[in-house]
């Protein structure tokens, strides 16, 4: 098997390691979000390990070494891996402009809809400038990232616990 990273994705995991879905539950009660088969067959996939743990408000190191103990690895020293916290706290004026679309992640997912395809649908009816807001009782991190890559800006405010909204700007 291969060695487990914070960039190995959840889908890997799912399917290299016999009740690994169980092993990530049993971690985190949040992680019940992959019973869906939606999630498991869309966002698993683009999701790794890092990013499924600022989804379940986890420190990153952590689940990475939860889960490589599990499976028999030996744990990484967290001081080695810093990870590089991205400054949040500066929050951009176009949060304020009303959003073209809202979304409600969770609700996607109770109707099995891949929220990622959704928001890719949202961004295209849009024009330059415009914002898309995704609410949701976690914060959205591979989203985050995919929007990011896209080169769209992205802020995230977390109202109260578990209760996130996220601001796409195209």
């Amino acid at each position: 098997m291969k060695e487990i990273t914070l960039e190995t994705k959840i889908a890997d995991l799912l399917n290299d390691y016999e009740g690994m879905k169980e092993i990530l539950i049993k971690i985190n009660p949040k992680f019940k979000k992959l019973n869906n088969p939606v999630l498991r067959r869309t966002l698993a996939k683009v999701a790794g390990v890092k990013q499924a743990a600022i989804v379940g408000g986890m420190d990153p190191m952590d689940l990475l070494n939860q889960l490589r103990v599990a499976v028999g690895q030996t744990p990484i020293d967290a001081k080695l891996n810093e990870p590089q916290a991205k400054d949040n706290h500066h929050v951009p004026h176009w949060i304020a402009y009303p959003p073209k679309h809202k979304l409600n992640a969770n609700t996607l997912l109770d109707e099995e809809r891949n929220p990622l395809a959704e928001l890719h649908k949202a961004i295209k009816s849009i024009d330059n400038e415009e914002v898309i807001t995704i609410e949701s009782d976690f914060r959205p991190q591979p989203l985050i990232d995919e929007m990011e890559k896209a080169n769209h800006e992205v802020f995230v405010e977390e109202k109260k616990p578990e209760h996130f909204i996220t601001y796409i700007k195209k």
